[in-house]
C-alpha cells in the first residue's frame, strides 16, 4: 500500500533511455525544462511504475518537464506539498481530497489512476469471505485508521458491523496465518501478493465489487495551478498517460524499470511483478478504453459522491475538473 524514503533525482535510466533525445532537443536551442514534481502516496515501489517509465523514456522532458517524483508514506502526506506549491500535481485518494478541501484547501480531482478502489477483505480458502454477508461472526484484523472504510462496505450492504470482531493488528499476513483473525482488511495488490510469494493461497474479495466506489490513486491540483501551469499539468499528465500505456504493454519492463531506478528500496522481483499484474485491472477499465488513462465520467463521479457522503463527506461534482485530460486525449 502506500514512510518516507530520500527524494529521487535518478537521471542515469533517463541517460540510457530518453536522455539522448533530451539532449538534442537541448543542443537544438530548446528552452531548459521546466521543473515540477509530482507528490507520490506511498512509498516507491512498482505501485507508481507508469510515473517510473514517463521519467526514464522523457517523455516529460519531451513535453519540457524535468519532473521530480517524492515518495510519500505515513510521515509525507500528499495533501501540503500541493496546497503549498512544491508539488504541482498530488497522488491522492477521493477521500483524503474531500476532506482537505472540507478545510479549506483549494483541489481539485483532474486524473484517476484506479478505476477500481483497491481496497479489499483477504481470507484463506478454509474460511473464506467471499461477500460482505460472510463478515458477521468474522474476526478481522485491520488498522484501527480503517475503520471508516469498513462501517461504509457494511452500510452499503447492509451488514452489522457489531456483528464483527474487529481485532487492532499490524500490517501484515502473519496475523491471518497465525490463525489469529479470521480475515485481513488490506489492498489487494499487497497482502494477497505477500501471502501468494510464499506459496500461501488465499481469498480477496474486492471491496469495489460490493458498492465501495471510491476513486483511488487520484491526481489533485489546485486551483491556481489550473489557472497558470495549464501546460505544464498537461505535459505532466500526457507523460503519466504514455508512461501507464507502456507499463501494460510490457509488465515484465515495467517491473525492471522500478526495480532499476529504485535498487535500495528492498523490492522484491517476484511479489513486483504480481502486483503489476494484479494492478492492471483495477487501472484500466471498458471506461479508460473508450476514453484514455486517467478518464473519469459524469456515472463514476456520481458513484464516488454516493460512496464519499457514506463515509461523511459532503463533495459536490465540482471537485472534478477534467479539462487537463481532455486537451491530453484530444483527437
Amino acid at each position: 500500500m502506500r514512510n518516507g524514503r530520500t527524494h529521487l533525482t535518478r537521471r542515469g535510466a533517463l541517460a540510457l533511455t530518453g536522455g539522448a533525445a533530451a539532449a538534442g532537443m537541448l543542443g537544438a536551442g530548446a528552452r531548459a525544462a521546466t521543473p515540477a514534481t509530482l507528490q507520490l502516496s506511498w512509498l516507491h515501489s512498482v505501485q507508481f511504475a507508469g510515473s517510473y517509465i514517463a521519467q526514464a523514456r522523457g517523455y516529460w522532458a519531451e513535453d519540457g518537464l524535468d519532473v521530480t517524483l517524492a515518495p510519500g508514506g505515513p510521515n509525507a502526506p500528499v495533501e501540503p506539498p500541493v496546497v503549498s506549491g512544491r508539488a504541482l500535481v498530488g497522488v491522492s485518494a477521493a477521500d483524503y481530497t474531500a476532506a482537505a478541501v472540507a478545510q479549506g484547501a483549494p483541489f481539485r480531482i483532474i486524473g484517476v489512476a484506479m478505476q477500481k478502489n483497491p481496497f479489499a477483505v483477504a481470507s484463506l480458502p478454509e474460511n473464506p469471505v467471499e461477500r460482505p454477508q460472510d463478515l458477521p461472526g468474522k474476526r478481522i484484523g485491520m488498522a484501527l485508521a480503517n475503520m471508516p472504510v469498513l462501517e461504509a462496505l457494511c452500510t452499503l450492504n447492509g451488514v452489522d458491523i457489531d456483528r464483527i470482531e474487529i481485532v487492532p493488528t499490524q500490517y501484515s499476513a502473519a496475523p491471518l496465518l497465525a490463525g489469529e483473525v479470521d480475515c485481513l482488511l488490506c489492498w489487494a495488490t499487497d497482502l494477497p501478493v505477500a501471502m501468494a510469494v510464499q506459496g500461501v493461497e488465499s481469498v480477496t474479495m474486492l471491496m469495489a465489487d460490493h458498492g465501495y466506489a471510491l476513486q483511488s490513486q487520484t491526481y489533485i491540483a489546485t486551483d491556481e495551478s489550473l489557472r497558470t501551469r495549464r501546460a505544464e499539468l498537461v505535459g505532466l499528465m500526457r507523460g503519466e498517460t504514455r508512461g501507464w500505456a507502456a507499463y501494460r504493454a510490457d509488465l515484465d519492463a515495467a517491473v525492471a524499470t522500478t526495480l532499476e531506478m529504485h535498487p535500495d528500496a528492498n523490492l522484491d522481483p517476484r511479489a513486483q511483478r504480481m502486483q503489476a499484474e494484479r494492478q492492471v485491472p483495477l487501472m484500466f477499465s471498458e471506461l479508460t478504453e473508450a476514453r484514455g488513462f486517467g478518464w473519469f465520467s459524469a456515472a463514476t463521479v456520481e458513484e464516488t459522491i454516493e460512496t464519499l457522503a457514506v463515509l461523511g463527506h459532503d463533495v459536490s461534482p465540482d471537485l472534478w475538473d477534467r479539462s487537463i485530460l481532455e486537451e491530453v486525449h484530444a483527437g
